[in-house]
């Protein structure tokens, strides 16, 4: 029990600190808050924010484990008789339906948004969480399919996959900065799912379908 409460403090602590620390991104952007302000706003010592935050970008992206495996997560959840590109798309055309913020089209995600295309070190790690997502897609990929350990085609139907994802999402993006409505960016954003699916291959569409029962 005094173990769980333990631990149960760290979570809070480290909860506290990275809403305080999204507080003051959100409010001066991420390169004009330090560290030692986060420290001071959140009531811990410095060494404790380094403690549970190792770099100033992670207090940002405290999710990013989350963000890196949701691929690779929803091909190991896919229906039985779906593929691993079905999974991805169908989710993906859920989430902008439903205005997720995994895309961008929550309410209060301007800000957010704004203030990782204004930070050379955000915009950094964002390509680097990229980076991860496809890696692990591509590994998830190769279980999925029992693919011999040469193969090349998951790791390359993982760059396609994601890059698809983030090509929708730079589309979102830019509609939104350009003035356009919510719903409108969301409808052009599901017909350019529909033209990226239709210049996929079947070998990638149909890749790593789930063997049913």
């Amino acid at each position: 029990m005094a173990e769980g409460l333990r631990e149960r403090k760290k979570r809070q602590t480290r909860q506290h600190i990275s809403d305080v620390a999204t507080g003051l991104f959100m409010a001066r952007g991420f390169e004009a808050v330090t560290i030692a302000e986060i420290a001071e706003a959140a009531e811990v010592s410095v060494n404790t924010v380094y403690n549970y935050f190792p770099a100033k970008e992670d207090l940002f992206v405290d999710r990013e484990d989350e963000v890196v495996d949701r691929p690779s997560r929803l091909v190991r959840d896919r229906a039985p008789g779906q593929s691993a590109a079905r999974a991805l798309m169908d989710q993906l055309r859920q989430d902008i339906r439903e205005r997720h913020a995994y895309v961008g089209l929550s309410e209060g995600y301007d800000r957010f948004r704004q203030v990782i295309v204004e930070s050379p070190t955000l915009m950094a790690r964002l390509f680097a969480i990229q980076g991860k997502a496809v890696h692990q897609l591509g590994v998830t990929l190769r279980e999925e399919a029992a693919a011999d350990p040469g193969d090349p085609r998951p790791e390359f139907i993982a760059h396609q996959l994601v890059g698809l994802q983030n090509a929708v999402l730079r589309s979102i993006i830019r509609g939104l900065a350009e003035g356009g409505g919510v719903d409108a960016v969301a409808e052009d954003a599901l017909r350019n799912v529909d033209v990226m699916e239709s210049l996929l291959s079947d070998t990638v569409l149909n890749y790593a379908a789930k063997n049913t029962p």
